[in-house]
């Protein structure tokens, strides 16, 4: 089939799309700037990536019209816009027309259970979503509403993994004790597949779920047993939700926008209904809770992370067109350029810029990168416990602590960062290394920042002492680090649909 993918570079569309490929499906990926896809050769012949912003009509008017079914993965649940309500509903309005012109026979939209009256705003959101797709659009309609999803890197499996790792105890919200289902990310993966092209599955609603029913609390105290700690959790009344909010937002590496849905939205249940359960049509048994940990954690350890939370935008505050930042700006910076002559085998040294940051730390006095990272975070910013998908490999578009990828060039030996963090201003910093003409090589570290009037100068001058520490430093440790290398990312196997995680 020719299936078009929105939300292709997303935490659930970057794990789907192999699936397909790997099906037979020929599949169109529909994204906002074409530039943040980078297809694995595997994958090539059988996808094309066609640039659209569901927000402006006029950006649909060309798009391809040979579409037998669709997958609606869009949702907004760490945007930044205060009218995101409205926007989720224009932005599926322009969905369905568009698809009205092509031939697709079924959507596919991933939701979220919804069953209580009293919803929070994302909730009631996303059936908003459910019913503009239901109405507006000739295709049928085919939607999965989804518990708390557990794999390595979603937004719920690492926030309660940075609670437990971090906090031997934890003064709660009442709301921990609301209940759930979490659902591995293969299970999801298993059911997005299996109701393609399903008649029984077409035109209906459905409520998936693992086989767990588990308070939140609960939830964390399995995942310490998981790791072999002993945590001690009180909830108490007092709490409200804006205090709760940042209590999540600075204990763990989410922004305070998807802190305060999540925080609103524990105050509902997500409970499969048994009428609307997905069983009886597609049968599965999928995996309890505590496997969906373990597995979760298998894969970091074997950095097999293929996607994250944070690598969508709303995860950061780069601009949607955040690749015409690509090249570096000449005129109105100020800029601190580090060079270091080497005659080190120039690819190990390379090897030691692309595991910059995470684990392996800036190369220079990272307890100042970690107050900044602090700082960063007490005034509303992303901060540095977003770390990094792979301690060895990284692509355009990536999350790297508070900066984002925006080339990461192994050939030329290329690796240019945007900060993300809250600056009177806008930075970047960029490694690259050059040949010269004895044989030797360089390697150059270029900081550069565009003030934003008086407030960035005076930013950036107040800083200087400091880069003369810390910039030194970094080019020359990253010149001469010979430590034990970060473990290499290994080549996984051809994805199977059975093995969506």
């Amino acid at each position: 089939m020719n299936i078009l993918l929105t939300g292709a570079n997303g935490y659930i569309g970057q794990r789907l799309l192999p699936l397909l490929v790997q099906a037979g499906h020929h599949v169109t990926c529909l994204v906002r700037d074409a530039r943040r896809v980078d297809l694995p050769e595997t994958l090539r012949q059988q996808v094309r990536v066609v640039q659209g912003d569901l927000l402006r009509p006029d950006s649909l008017a060309d798009l391809p019209l040979d579409v037998d079914a669709a997958y609606y993965l869009v949702h907004s649940m760490s945007g930044h816009d205060k009218d995101f309500f409205r926007l989720e509903q224009e932005s599926a309005h322009n969905f369905a027309q568009y698809l009205n012109r092509t031939a697709a026979k079924q959507v596919v939209y991933l939701s979220g259970i919804a069953n209580d009256r009293a919803l929070s705003v994302h909730l009631r959101s996303r059936k908003a979503v459910e019913k503009v797709l239901r109405k507006q659009a000739r295709a049928s309609l085919t939607v999965l509403r989804a518990s708390i999803i557990i794999g390595s890197g979603s937004a719920s499996f690492e926030i309660i993994r940075d609670l437990v790792e971090k906090l031997p105890v934890m003064v709660t919200p009442r709301w921990l004790n609301s209940r759930c289902q979490p659902l591995g990310i293969r299970d999801v993966m298993h059911y997005l597949l299996a109701v393609l092209d399903n008649p029984a599955c077409q035109g209906r609603s459905f409520d998936v779920g693992g086989p767990d029913v588990l308070t939140y609390r609960q939830m964390l105290l399995e995942l310490a047993q998981v790791r072999g700690y002993r945590r001690y959790i009180f909830t108490v009344p007092v709490l409200t939700p804006r205090l709760s909010s940042w209590w999540l937002y600075l204990v763990t590496s989410t922004t305070f926008s998807l802190a305060q849905s999540l925080v609103e939205s524990l105050r509902n249940d997500t409970i499969v209904d048994p009428d609307r359960s997905i069983e009886a049509v597609v049968p599965h048994a999928c995996m309890p809770y505590r496997a969906a940990v373990e597995l979760a954690y298998q894969r970091i350890e074997q950095n097999e992370v293929v996607s994250s939370w944070s690598d969508a935008l709303s995860s950061g505050v780069m601009p949607p067109a955040y690749m015409d930042h690509i090249q570096l700006p000449r005129h109105g910076i100020l800029q601190d350029c580090r060079r270091l002559r080497f005659r080190r085998d120039p690819e190990a040294v390379r090897r030691n810029v692309w595991q910059i940051g995470g684990q392996r730390g800036w190369y220079k006095v990272d307890w100042l990168w970690r107050v900044r990272g602090l700082l960063d975070k007490l005034v509303g910013g992303v901060g540095l416990r977003r770390g990094r998908r792979s301690p060895t490999d990284l692509r355009a578009g990536d999350p790297l602590d508070f900066w984002r990828v925006l080339v990461a060039d192994p050939a030329a030996r290329r690796l240019l960062l945007y900060a993300e963090m809250k600056l009177p201003g806008e930075a970047w910093l960029q490694f690259q290394i050059l040949p010269n003409d004895d044989g030797t090589h360089t390697l150059e570290q270029l900081a550069v920042f565009r003030p934003r009037g008086l407030a960035g100068r005076l930013y950036w001058y107040s800083l200087v002492p400091f880069h003369a520490i810390i910039f030194r430093g970094m080019v020359e440790n990253i010149v001469e680090y010979t430590g034990p290398p970060a473990r290499a990312l290994p080549t996984p196997p051809p994805p199977q649909p059975e093995h969506g995680a």
